[in-house]
Formats: structure tokens, sequence, C-alpha cells
């Protein structure tokens, strides 16, 4: 059992954020802590960087090629833009719930809690499969990314892909502390690798390129450009951009294993998507500048090569080709790090709330759930086991099925966001939120909308010119799966929408013990300043 010791000065709303002071009361004595049992030994400094690296991965430096390549420049920038936008309120709703009951299974539990038990069974086993698959797609990229240097018949692609899978195996089977210093110090690098870019980029397009001319709109105005495909290869983007960012919301997953979620959570939402954004929109908008959409090996069967090392070549180094593309494997390495932790945990929540067997939640003396760490890293391993069919085609197949996964959960974020304001209305405790979504309601709802339509629209490419049936699967497998599961488990355990009024507000709450909920006062004007300039500051 987690430590749950009466709550410390810095772990609660005190008289400093103008609350009163919470008081013990014997009521609604009945179990408080459930999914909460892991270590709490990731820092906010590890939290805030991770919450960046977990989205500066494959899916930028070497997404953004098959972007460009079937959508063209504007269609990139435009859908990364508007999915920039969706991942933003979603992480404002998702972080205003990971501030209030910080757990592992993060929205997948809450699914399951504000919503009903089957539909968070249904999107827990779907996530937990997204982060599996995505594990293996960036075991895929390294395949990928290692053609810049040798040809398979030099040095096996699936062997590299092995090393590192049993890097990852061991990184997150020893201590989660472990796992967190490896993602900081690989995010940090990758943070520092994307402003090297932004700034060169710039200097490329004004002149500083091999030619020495300036590019300026020019890719712009090719054939075709900017709008690649027409509709079709426009809507296909959204999934792939879908892909890019996908790993945002899971950053929520580490509240389980965060000193101080109740701080920490907030300030990795308020302070950290917005760099993420800036990243995305310069680094698509400069590629899609510098990089014609028809450049040879953006995206094919075979290969896949880097926008990113294409603009680092056209900068006049061969040696910064290389280095940018050793960056990138250390992105994927990175991105595979971080999918394979928030797999694990949510395999051990499945485990917790009787949706798995109980052995996927069996913890090591480091509160590790290691036969969850083997269990989801097998997974992977099959799946990057399929790249004989070809490396850059399995990656393609890969990235459609994460990024419907992706904007599934992002829905589900949005229905559990809406559920749960309604039952802190409905029992009178919304005053008790650390971290309040400001777009509410009108945030959730535009995700769910939005996302819904985007689901429908964007495989219109494997009906135009013609059926691509494989396509079709890649892009829709898993609407039916989830509906499937989300029937079977309603019939076989009968369960019933949660009602506003018998919603669990109590259960994992971070630092609060029963009957303490209903006992904290409305912070009072004074408290409403200082919330304010720590907002501001």
């Amino acid at each position: 059992m987690a430590d749950k010791s009466p709550a410390r000065s810095d772990d609660l709303p005190g008289k400093s954020d103008g609350y009163a002071e919470p008081y013990l009361s014997d009521a609604e004595a009945h179990h408080v802590v459930v999914a909460d049992k892991l270590a709490r030994k990731l820092s906010a400094r590890q939290v805030q960087m991770i919450a960046i690296g977990g989205t500066i991965g494959t899916g930028l430096f070497l997404g953004t090629g098959k972007s460009l390549a079937t959508g063209g420049p504007a269609s990139m920038l435009i859908a990364y833009c508007i999915v920039g936008v969706i991942v933003f309120l979603t992480m404002l709703s998702l972080g205003e719930m990971a501030a209030f009951m910080p757990i592992a299974g993060s929205f997948c539990t809450y699914a399951g809690r504000f919503v009903d038990d089957a539909f968070g069974f249904a999107l827990t086993w779907n996530y937990w499969f997204n982060d599996a698959v995505s594990t293996a797609a960036d075991l895929v990229a390294l395949q990928l990314i290692l053609k810049y240097w040798v040809s398979n018949d030099v040095f096996p692609g699936y062997a590299l892909s092995l090393i590192f899978w049993v890097v990852l195996i061991g990184a997150n089977i020893v201590t989660v502390r472990l796992y967190g210093e490896l993602e900081y110090w690989l995010s940090l690098l990758k943070v520092i690798t994307i402003i090297i870019f932004i700034i060169l980029g710039i200097a490329v397009n004004a002149g500083g390129n091999k030619q020495h001319y300036y590019i300026g709109g020019k890719n712009w105005r090719l054939p075709d450009a900017p709008f690649v495909n027409g509709i079709g290869g426009f809507a296909s983007v959204f999934v792939t951009a879908s892909f890019a960012y996908g790993g945002t919301e899971s950053i929520a997953i580490t509240a389980g294993e965060t000193k101080n979620p109740t701080k920490n959570i907030p300030r990795v939402v308020k302070n950290v998507f917005w760099r993420i954004l800036l990243f995305y929109v310069l680094s698509v908008l400069l590629i899609g500048l510098n990089v014609p959409y028809n450049t040879p090996g953006l995206s094919t069967k075979s290969s896949a090569t880097s926008p990113f090392t294409i603009v680092f070549q056209m900068a006049g180094s061969a040696a910064a080709g290389s280095f940018i593309n050793a960056v990138i494997m250390t992105s994927v390495l990175s991105a595979g790090n971080h999918a394979l932790f928030a797999g694990t945990r949510l395999l051990y929540t499945l485990a917790v709330d009787n949706h798995a067997p109980k052995v996927f939640g069996r913890l090591n003396r480091n509160k590790v759930p290691w036969i969850a760490v083997l269990a989801t890293s097998a997974i992977s391993g099959l799946c990057f086991g399929a790249s004989f069919i070809g490396a850059g085609q399995l990656w393609s197949w890969l990235q459609n099925i994460v990024g419907v996964s992706n904007q599934l959960s992002w829905i589900a974020i949005g229905i559990a966001s809406i559920r749960f304001r309604a039952a802190l209305a409905k029992q009178g405790k919304t005053h008790l939120l650390p971290f309040k979504n400001y777009t509410y309601p009108y945030g959730p709802w535009f995700v769910v909308i939005l996302n819904s339509v985007l689901v429908l629209v964007q495989g219109w490419s494997c009906f135009s010119p013609h059926f691509d049936g494989v396509s079709f699967v890649s892009f829709y497998i898993e609407l039916p799966i989830m509906l499937l599961m989300f029937l079977l488990w309603k019939f076989i355990k009968k369960t019933k929408f949660v009602k506003l009024d018998e919603m669990d507000l109590v259960t994992d709450v971070y630092g609060l013990q029963p009957g303490e909920l209903d006992r904290i006062d409305k912070p009072g004007w004074k408290g409403k300043i200082q919330t304010a300039i720590r907002w501001l500051f």
C-alpha cells in the first residue's frame, strides 16, 4: 500500500492557498487507495522533461516525411495545427482530472469510474495495445534510420531493433527512477536538437544552403502543391499528425509515480504543451518550406528518410546529416522508452481493476510492475518481427493504427471530463479541484466532436482512386474492436452507466483522507489572489 499518511502542507491546499486547514473525519471510512501503489520517485524536473520528450519523437522526426509526401506542405501545416489545438484542449481536461486523482491508469481509469466500467475496460485494453504497437513502430523506425549509413546486407536492421528492445526492457524493469533519468537526458537532447533545427532551417531557407540561393516559398508553388492528392491527401495527414502528437496524453500516466502530483501535473499541463506546440508548428512550417514534397525516399514501402536529415544535409555538411540522424535514433529510443512505460502501467491498472489477470499487477521490490513490462515488450517484439514485409510499409500501417487509437483516447478523455465535471457539480465538490480546465465545457465538447469527424473521414485515401483493403483495415480496425470489447464486457458483467450522484469522487484522490472532501472550504479572496500570482509566474 502506498504511503497515505496525513497530508503535508506542500501536498494539500492549505492556508497558504486560501483554504481552511483540513480535518480528519471517520466518515466515509472505506478504502481510499486502490490503484495508487506505485513508488512516487519521478521528480518535477523529470516529469516536465518527460512531457516534452514523450511527444517529440518518431512521429515528428520521421512521420513528417510521410505527411509531406502524401499531403503536401499546406495540408501538413494545417493538419498539425488543428491536431495541436485538439491535444492542448485534451491536456487541459486531462490535467484537471489527473491533479485531482493522480493514478497510473489515468484517463483509462477515469473512463471506467466516470462513464461505465465497460467503457474503461475497452479503452484501457485499446490504449495498452496502442502503446505496445507504438514501441514496435519505434523499433521498426530504427531499421529505416539505420539505412542512412548501412544496408541490410552489411548489418541487418532487425539486429539493431533487438539490441534496443533489450535496453528498453532493462530500463523499465529495474526502477522508475532509472526510467525517469534516462528519459530526462534523451528528452533534453531532443529539445536542443529541435531548437538547432529551427535556427538552421531559417538559415537554409534564407540562402544558407549548398546552392546559396533563397528558397522562400518556392516549394509551395511546385506542381500539385501546396495541397497534394487533393482532399484525400489532406485528410490522410490527420492520422499521421495524431500519431506524431500521440504520447502527450500519456504524461498523466506518470501521475501515479510523480512526487506531489497535485502541484506538478498542473505545471506540466500549463507550462509544457505550449512549448511542444511551438516546436511542432515551427518545425512543420520549416520542413514544408525547405523540403520539396516529391523528394525521393521521403516515404516508400522499403524506406523512409527524415526531413530533418535532409535539411541538415542542405546546410552543406555530410557530418551534419549523420549527426541529426544519430539524434533521431536516440529520439526513437526515447519514444519507445516512454511508450513501453505507459503501456506497462496500463497493464498494471488492468490487473488492479480486475480487467486482466492479477499476475500483471505484481510489483518487484522497487514497486515496478515487472511482469507487465515483460508482457508489453513481448507484444512489441512480435509486431516489429513482422518487418520482413518491408519496414517502410509496416511502419506506415503501424502509424495509422496508433494514430486512430490516439484519437479514440482523446475522445474518451473529453467524454470523461464532461461527466467528471457534471458529477462534481452534482455533488457540490467543484471547489476541491486543485486545477481547473478554463475551457470547460466548450473544450471537451470540441475534442469529442472534431475527433469523431476526423476518425471517420481521414481514411478517404484508401477509397480513392481505388480501394486499398490493407490501408482500410489500418485506418478503421480500431473502431469495431473497441465496440466489441465494450459490448462484450457490458454483457458479461452487466455494467451500467454511472449516475452522477453515485460517482466515486473519493477513491484514489491524492492527499485527502476519508471524510476530508466535504470539510475543505472554498478559497477566500486572499487565496484567489495568491493562486493568480502563481499562474502568472
